[in-house]
């Protein structure tokens, strides 16, 4: 693919661990962000591009497609028995299972925290700063996220 002498720069761009994962990452927001448009109509760019770039929680989860694709490119590349890929792996279990329930647990939290303000704020004139609400993820937008990530580096890694 490319020479052993070459830049290392290019290398580390044309890596398909790197291609692989950053693929993932992106085919994911914009899927992400399709889908937010057609669930939402009209939709501005500046909401679209925010969409793409910083938005969490959404079909499908981008955080599980680019730890599986990281895990699943390293595993083809280097071995599934590298310590890279189980460290790798133990990553991706992690962040899935925040994405899953810790996030989504903290969002509820943060949502019922604001639903309390709110009423403060109208029974007594208190006011009370919201807190953010983060989006965790459902089974079903982990799910896809995985199988985008795993397709890809699959992709990726046999070309």
């Amino acid at each position: 693919m490319l020479e052993a002498n070459a830049n290392p720069f290019y290398s580390f761009l044309y890596s398909p661990i790197f291609l692989s994962t950053f693929f993932s990452w992106f085919i994911a927001q914009i899927m992400k962000s399709i889908i937010e448009v057609l669930k939402k109509r009209p939709h501005p760019a500046k909401l679209i591009l925010k969409t793409i770039f910083w938005t969490t929680g959404g079909m499908p989860s981008s955080h599980s497609s680019v730890v599986t694709a990281l895990a699943t490119s390293v595993g083809f590349e280097e071995g599934i028995d590298s310590a890279l890929f189980i460290v790798l792996l133990f990553y991706g279990l992690l962040t899935i299972r925040d994405a899953l329930g810790v996030r989504r647990a903290a969002g509820s939290q943060a949502k019922l925290i604001n639903q309390m303000g709110k009423e403060l704020s109208n029974r007594f004139g208190i006011t009370v700063k919201s807190v953010k609400e983060i989006h965790g993820h459902t089974t079903s937008e982990v799910s896809v996220g995985i199988l985008i990530g795993f397709f890809i580096s699959v992709a990726f890694c046999n070309l």
